[in-house]
């Protein structure tokens, strides 16, 4: 499950991403969407964050690796856009679809 929180002014925008694993137990972790539109990360914490055209790759970083049954992480980014900036809807944890709160 996937929880993103944006705030967001003229051209550009912070998100918080709460990510909560209903699978088995994990000792590491990567959460992966793509944007709808030009949105750039400039800046992330609690996770290592890289982008590829429109793909994001966000991995944890050494302590918030462990991520157990129904635990919880967070992390949060900084973002430019124009135009639209659409919530992702398709995030992937180590491969597996996740549902969006």
């Amino acid at each position: 499950m996937v929880n993103w929180t944006a705030n967001q002014w003229n051209n550009g925008f912070t998100a918080d991403l709460r990510v909560t694993n209903r699978g088995p137990a994990l000792t590491s972790w990567t959460l992966t969407w793509s944007f709808t539109g030009n949105q750039q990360i400039t800046n992330a914490w609690n996770a290592q964050v890289t982008q590829s055209g429109r793909n994001v790759t966000a991995r944890n970083v050494a302590w918030n690796g462990s991520l157990p049954t129904n635990g919880t992480v967070t992390f949060g980014l900084q973002a430019t856009y124009s135009g639209t900036n659409d919530r992702p809807t398709d995030f992937r944890l180590n491969n597996t679809p996740c549902q969006t709160g």
